[in-house]
């Protein structure tokens, strides 16, 4: 059945000059689930992981408690949760059950104290137990871990439990809190289950992500996205990035010298996702032409449709005339000047982790050079921060490091709000 996903791509110009050497594109790809076909809302079976050390005390733990309340209130009787907290030792404190008796679950939420240090493996592993009781391909299965802290001696563990819980499909949602966690573990752990990694600065924000995850699982409509890139002779892909909701490199699988697949993973109804391409034309004479094909394959269980595909040409007009040349499309380039910052930062982040001081300030200024000029005065400020410190103390802060590499990744966001 057709319909269920709209697929739409858009150049960087509508026409380009005939050049006799090779020429750099940018194709801006949309994806966005119609609703067509979904009757019913996906139920969800949720598995909250959670940080209760010592250091999690005060406004953080009372954070906690109030954020799973409101999960709670958010979820129905169909749908499936269990809370997995760990500092040490491991407790399961709801195990895998439908949501229909509200104050005992409230009275075991009220139970949450801080104590003890952090071992976060065992947390996860109970928590992938819980969520693959009765795991189903119907339902939304995600794992909402929230840490403040470094684990102990168990990275690689929890690295292989992340994956372990790719295989299972089910997601992880990483969310480092403050500014003491470790930001490459929760990156790879996102990355291993086709999850996502946030920073949360304060204790208040642990409220508006618990419930901003839950709003996205009982949004999801398709399910297994993956998009396919097939180029034409003389096109090459030379990197992908998703752009909307954020901006994070994909992890292309290469079938060819020509061709692509990029795994989009679940697709929220209203939202989806959008992908900026980066293609290598070889020169061609004036005329207009397909350089490539974009295949989205999907399932919509609510509809009961596995495998459906959803298919668009991408056509390039080429001309000897630079007055039919087109102007950039300006929310493309947009687009690309942001995912140029966002790479930026990273390369100066490994070069100050590389010790090479010098390259990284410079890199740092340049980059807050352009977020002043798209108005982003806090992250400015934060990369000039930054190369001061590089070049002062010859290190970047932990706080600063994780607030401008989250924050550039956050610039298309407001696109997705829109």
């Amino acid at each position: 059945m057709a319909g269920e996903v709209n697929l739409q791509s858009i150049l960087n110009r509508a026409a380009f000059q005939a050049m006799t050497s090779p020429q750099k594109i940018y194709t801006l790809i949309h994806v966005r689930p119609t609703g067509e076909g979904v009757q019913v809302q996906m139920p969800v079976k949720l598995c909250l992981v959670l940080d209760r050390s010592g250091s999690m005390a005060g406004d953080k733990i009372r954070n906690l408690r109030e954020a799973v309340k409101l999960v709670i209130g958010r979820l129905s009787p169909q749908d499936l949760l269990s809370v997995v907290l760990f500092d040490d030792n491991v407790d399961l404190l709801v195990p895998c059950q439908p949501v229909n008796n509200l104050q005992q679950l409230y009275a075991q939420v009220d139970r949450i104290t801080d104590r003890g240090g952090t071992t976060m493996s065992k947390g996860m592993r109970k928590g992938l137990d819980e969520l693959r009781k009765g795991l189903a391909d119907q339902r939304i299965s995600r794992m909402l871990l929230l840490t403040d802290g470094e684990t102990y001696g168990d990275d690689e563990v929890c690295q292989q439990l992340a994956a372990e819980c790719g295989q299972f499909r089910v997601a992880i949602s990483a969310l480092g809190l403050g500014e003491d966690w470790n930001m490459p573990l929760l990156e790879a752990i996102a990355q291993q289950s086709s999850g996502a990694v946030d920073h949360l600065a304060v204790p208040d924000a642990i409220v508006s992500e618990f419930q901003r995850t839950v709003r996205s699982m009982q949004g999801t409509v398709v399910r297994n996205a993956q998009l396919t890139l097939r180029s034409v002779a003389g096109v090459s892909p030379i990197a992908a990035w998703r752009v909307v909701p954020d901006i994070s490199q994909l992890n292309a699988r290469t079938l060819s010298d020509r061709d692509l697949q990029l795994p989009l993973g679940d697709l929220e109804l209203g939202k989806g996702q959008s992908l900026l391409v980066e293609l290598l034309v070889q020169p061609k004479a004036a005329g207009a032409y397909r350089i490539a094909q974009v295949d989205v394959a999907y399932d919509v269980p609510a509809a009961g449709l596995t495998g459906e595909h959803v298919r668009q040409d991408i056509l390039l007009t080429l001309t000897d005339d630079p007055l039919q040349v087109a102007p950039f499309n300006a929310d493309v380039m947009n687009l690309v000047e942001k995912v140029s910052v966002f790479k930026l930062q990273t390369r100066a982040l490994n070069e100050a982790k590389a010790g090479n001081v010098a390259l990284a300030t410079q890199q740092l200024r340049t980059a807050a050079t352009r977020l002043l000029n798209m108005g982003e005065v806090e992250l400015a400020q934060a990369a000039q921060q930054e190369a001061a410190n590089l070049e002062q103390q010859g290190q970047m802060s932990p706080g600063g490091t994780k607030k401008l590499s989250y924050g550039t990744r956050k610039l298309t966001q407001r696109l997705d709000d829109a």
